[in-house]
């Protein structure tokens, strides 16, 4: 049977392996759409008796399919208390309408239209308070910020997809953008445990979008070496912030260094108004093979996506 397998069911049974064995790797996925009770039966009658994975068949995890919308919730933590961020929307596959290989983050928009005080309520008593305190019954509490990547399905009831413990990104360059208050004191509060007398924090009116500009081959071998021409119409621009990520200067030129190159952010008045200023932005900065979703932010304007994720 093993000489069957293909190059795919080698990798995927030697990831198996090694997660059995408490090591830990590059994740490889097996999605598998069964529309009816019989094809589960069939995929299971393969794995676990017929072993097309080998041994590593022989386990399994059934996890439950969720539909909904992605989002993203950030919140600072001294290790007791939260000062949640405004909730954002990634954008994950390559080209748009979510097509193509998944990626660190093609875009983001903040705040997110189908949000409302009752299930921001929901997602702070029962998943962020709940994460900080279990955090600190397990050893030294956890300050910093603890990012929520969450499923809100039926429009009501967030589920938790993951968790980690940093600033998003892409989502990280519209939030604090359309952020009016001071970041430092809050740091510092996270820091000497008294983030519950932090002020709530100050936005600025709108919306805020961030899209990314990406080498040629991105994700899997970014092209590199390429000079960025056009960042200087946009400097000075109140309404427009340009985030390097792979990036490197040269004398007094930029050029391409990484897979996600530049976070082109604009802050508008509505949806509309910062996709058509972050679109005007982008225009204006070109480099060879450069690459862009031209759909972030469209999913606000009919209140976000229906996607699926297992959990």
């Amino acid at each position: 049977m093993a000489d069957e397998l293909t190059t795919e069911q080698r990798q995927l049974a030697e990831h198996v392996k090694r997660i059995l064995a408490g090591e830990w790797g590059p994740t490889l996925e097996l999605r598998d759409k069964i529309k009816e009770q019989g094809e589960g039966e069939e995929i299971l009658r393969d794995l676990m008796v017929n072993l097309i994975y080998g041994e590593a068949g022989k386990r399994i995890i059934i996890e439950q399919f969720l539909s909904g919308v992605e989002a993203s919730y950030l919140a600072f933590t001294d290790g007791v208390s939260i000062l949640p961020l405004l909730a954002s929307q990634d954008h994950k596959a390559l080209l748009d309408g979510d097509k193509g290989p998944n990626t660190g983050g093609m875009g983001a928009y903040a705040p997110i239209p189908f949000m409302n005080t009752t299930l921001e309520n929901a997602i702070n008593e029962n998943i962020m308070k709940k994460a900080i305190t279990a955090l600190s019954s397990e050893g030294p509490p956890y300050k910093g910020v603890l990012y929520g990547g969450l499923m809100i399905s039926g429009g009501k009831t967030p589920y938790v997809i993951e968790f980690n413990a940093r600033l998003g990104d892409p989502e990280t360059q519209p939030i604090l953008f359309k952020m009016e208050s001071d970041i430092t004191p809050i740091l510092l509060a996270c820091v000497e445990g008294n983030l519950d007398h932090t002020r709530d924090i100050e936005w600025r009116d709108g919306v805020s979008i961030c899209v990314v500009l990406a080498s040629k081959g991105y994700p899997d071998q970014p092209e590199k070496g390429k000079v960025i021409r056009g960042l200087e119409d946009l400097v000075n621009r109140k309404d427009i912030m340009v985030f390097h990520a792979g990036t490197k200067k040269i004398g007094h030129e930029f050029y391409t260094s990484g897979g996600r190159v530049l976070g082109v952010t604009a802050i508008g008045s509505d949806y509309s108004d910062a996709i058509r200023k972050v679109y005007d932005a982008v225009s204006c900065i070109q480099f060879e093979g450069m690459h862009y979703r031209k759909d972030i932010g469209r999913k606000a304007l009919t209140g976000g996506n229906d996607s699926g994720k297992s959990i």
